[in-house]
């Protein structure tokens, strides 16, 4: 059988069995989503102050980042499980997060003192971001991982990717509660750099576990 007729027939099995699929992603999340919560509330929990930051509109805009990453993350994954997916229509999306974040360090540029930037953004917590959102996430990518062998990715190492971006962003939603450093530039350096973690570990393990 050629290529393009295993994949027309991959598609068609896809379209038959839409519902179990369905059924497999929605499960998928749902359990990445708890065993993330887990994992913070055992080894982290969220900050003390957290009732009065919540008022705050840079530590809420740390939550609009993260979650636009993990929601088109995880729709452009499901969409990447199937085999005749034509992923170039909806890879924008996922520079929905990266523009609003873009938008986010220039209005902290504008308002900040140029002497405080370099604080703002090494801040206190680097080594504790850049471990714990990756620990925090391993456990997401591996569910996501598993859950592409219930479909037929024509592009087994970007759907990894795209599920590294996926349990990338729902791990940093779950540290912001935690993190201290609530400044744009933090966030867009060293939120960025665990996420990266995540994102090259599902492509690469993804060409094993999801080819077919």
């Amino acid at each position: 059988m050629e290529t393009h007729e295993l994949i027309k027939a991959l598609a068609a099995d896809a379209r038959r069995s839409g519902v179990s699929m369905t059924v497999a992603w929605s499960s998928a999340v749902l359990a990445a989503v708890a065993v993330a919560a887990v994992v913070f509330f055992a080894l982290l929990g969220v900050r003390p102050d957290i009732a009065s930051v919540a008022q705050s509109f840079r530590f809420l805009f740390k939550f609009a980042v993260t979650i636009v990453l993990a929601a088109s993350a995880f729709g452009l994954l499901h969409m990447l499980s199937r085999p005749e997916a034509d992923a170039r229509r909806s890879l924008p999306r996922l520079a929905i997060a990266p523009t609003l974040l873009a938008a986010g360090v220039v209005a902290e540029l504008a308002v900040l003192s140029p002497d405080t930037w370099s604080a703002r953004l090494i801040g206190t917590n680097s080594l504790v971001c850049l471990t714990f959102i990756p620990l925090i996430g391993i456990g997401p990518l591996v569910l996501l991982l598993l859950a592409l062998r219930h479909g037929a990715p024509s592009h087994p190492t970007l759907a990894g990717a795209v599920a590294g971006l996926a349990a990338g962003g729902l791990a940093a939603t779950f540290y912001a509660a935690h993190c201290t450093d609530d400044s744009p530039l933090f966030v867009a350096t060293w939120y960025t750099i665990a996420i990266a973690v995540l994102t090259l570990l599902g492509a690469l393990c993804a060409s094993r576990i999801a080819r077919w």
